[in-house]
């Protein structure tokens, strides 16, 4: 039979723990609104920057050899991969699914003999990957997004990762990380950002706008010159990409522990239940066991 004094500070502990969780739960919602609202609003910029490339490299006088960060350095050899996790846990397989995901990539491109770096955004990311890839691991960005996320910070990284691009330390640089859809639902997306690779629904969405009517032919000139706009567009570009990938990380790590600690919360719920009617019964067993003692203690006398 269950210790009832055990069964009660059993009981107790799992109701501090779900006032912990519900507590969670309700920090979470309330930071998530912020951040969905963050990370949707970032979308459209993004999406229209992509778009206005584009358009630009669509132009017939552009010269797009000269810059690498679109072109390439014509090898492939070196991969940087920029993993953002969180620096805290507790919100599901948020973060053991981009771990999951960046094993998969970095294992497909050492299976071809690639050289593979890694830039990590968030303390969980270096944790899961250092027992396998601790040595391509470069550096880790931790407190990201503490207080919201700041553009700043996303030129910290990007600043980053183009000095280490113009120094020759990579070649192909791809971001994967959580891209917000729902509270219940965060879509692992991995990008390349270096050598700048458009969406296809940015390239269709910008041919679209520039081809307008059929019957109507337009002609374009740029000052300053293409290769001066891409120049400066491009860096930019790659700030708000990095910039985009860290809204839509915070959004879904919201998201992902607003959900496991509503999950934890109901749990321990169920869990109060199972053990309260435990103790209840082992309590109205030993009461049972009690009265039978003294009664047939009285008719012995």
């Amino acid at each position: 039979m269950p210790n009832l004094k055990e069964l009660k500070n059993r009981i107790t502990s799992v109701k501090s723990t779900q006032k912990i969780t519900s507590a969670m739960k309700m920090v979470a919602a309330s930071r998530l609104k912020r951040a969905q609202e963050a990370a949707e609003t970032a979308r459209p910029y993004a999406e229209r920057m992509g778009r206005m490339m584009t358009s630009i490299l669509e132009n017939s006088g552009a010269i797009i050899g000269g810059n690498k960060l679109l072109s390439g350095t014509g090898s492939e050899d070196v991969h940087l991969i920029v993993v953002v996790t969180s620096d805290r846990g507790l919100c599901g397989g948020f973060n053991s699914s981009i771990s999951r995901e960046s094993r998969r990539h970095i294992r497909d491109l050492k299976a071809e003999s690639k050289n593979v770096k890694i830039l990590c955004v968030g303390r969980k990311g270096r944790d899961q990957l250092k027992l396998e890839f601790g040595d391509a691991i470069l550096e880790t960005y931790e407190g990201i997004g503490k207080t919201g996320i700041k553009f700043d910070e996303a030129q910290g990284i990007s600043g980053k990762i183009i000095e280490m691009f113009d120094a020759g330390e990579f070649d192909i640089c791809t971001i994967i990380y959580n891209r917000f859809v729902s509270v219940i639902s965060q879509e692992v997306t991995s990008s390349q950002i270096i050598p700048v690779r458009l969406p296809e629904d940015d390239v269709a969405k910008a041919k679209n706008e520039s081809s307008g009517d059929a019957d109507v032919t337009a002609s374009f000139e740029f000052e300053p010159s293409e290769e001066e706009i891409l120049t400066y567009l491009l860096p930019s570009n790659l700030n708000v990409q990095i910039f985009r990938a860290l809204l839509e990380s915070l959004a879904s790590e919201h998201g992902a522990r607003m959900s496991a600690m509503d999950n934890a919360t109901r749990n321990a719920g169920d869990m109060i239940d199972d053990l309260s009617m435990i103790y209840n019964r082992s309590r109205q067993a030993k009461i049972t066991s009690e009265l039978i003692e003294i009664i047939s203690g009285a008719e012995a006398l």
